[in-house]
């Protein structure tokens, strides 16, 4: 029997993973469960992904890919007159005010790598792309420490199911810019 030529069939099953984990957890994810999601017969999910940390990266990957596109949209970072701690607080705003069940299922898979090695580096990715974007406004250890307040911040209004506060979390950023990198006098 020939084999059915099927370019797309690795995406469906990265696609499929990520809804499994975002219906039932982490816990409820397996070759099989995904196989069934994608449509797939179970052996296409071995054989593009051989464990389930391999698939789990290919998915992590995917979703931080979410917080890029709304880091991109913030095209601002790089221009000196705008306010960074304004632009932060919005591009925080802008990704909790998105798909909910979205966000949730890339912090299920970003924290996962407290018990995944395999996801640490992704994991890890995505702070330091974060921060490389920031440091061209401020220096490397300042964008670092953005970074964690703004995970920081994340975490506390998806654990607690709260209210993202734009004017909370521009005011605890701007604590943190040292003077003169927030905003460049407008001549």
């Amino acid at each position: 029997m020939a084999r059915r030529y099927d370019p797309e069939r690795r995406q469906r099953i990265i696609d499929a993973a990520i809804r499994v984990v975002g219906a039932k957890g982490i816990a409820g994810l397996s070759h099989r469960t995904v196989a069934a999601e994608a449509d797939v017969p179970l052996g296409s999910t071995t054989y593009h992904f051989r464990t389930l940390d391999e698939l789990l990266v290919a998915a992590l990957r995917q979703a931080n890919e979410g917080f890029a596109k709304v880091v991109a949209t913030h095209g601002a970072f790089q221009d000196p007159r705008t306010d960074l701690a304004d632009e932060l607080a919005g591009v925080l705003g802008d990704w909790l005010a998105g798909d909910r069940v979205g966000v949730e299922l890339e912090y299920e898979l970003y924290l996962a790598a407290l018990r995944r090695p395999a996801l640490r580096p992704v994991a890890a990715e995505w702070c330091t792309g974060l921060a490389e974007v920031i440091a061209e406004r401020t220096d490397p250890v300042t964008a670092r420490a953005l970074v964690a307040l703004m995970d920081g911040i994340c975490l506390q209004v998806l654990l607690t199911d709260g209210t993202y506060d734009p004017g909370f979390a521009r005011a605890m950023l701007d604590r943190l810019i040292p003077p003169g990198a927030a905003a460049a006098p407008v001549s």
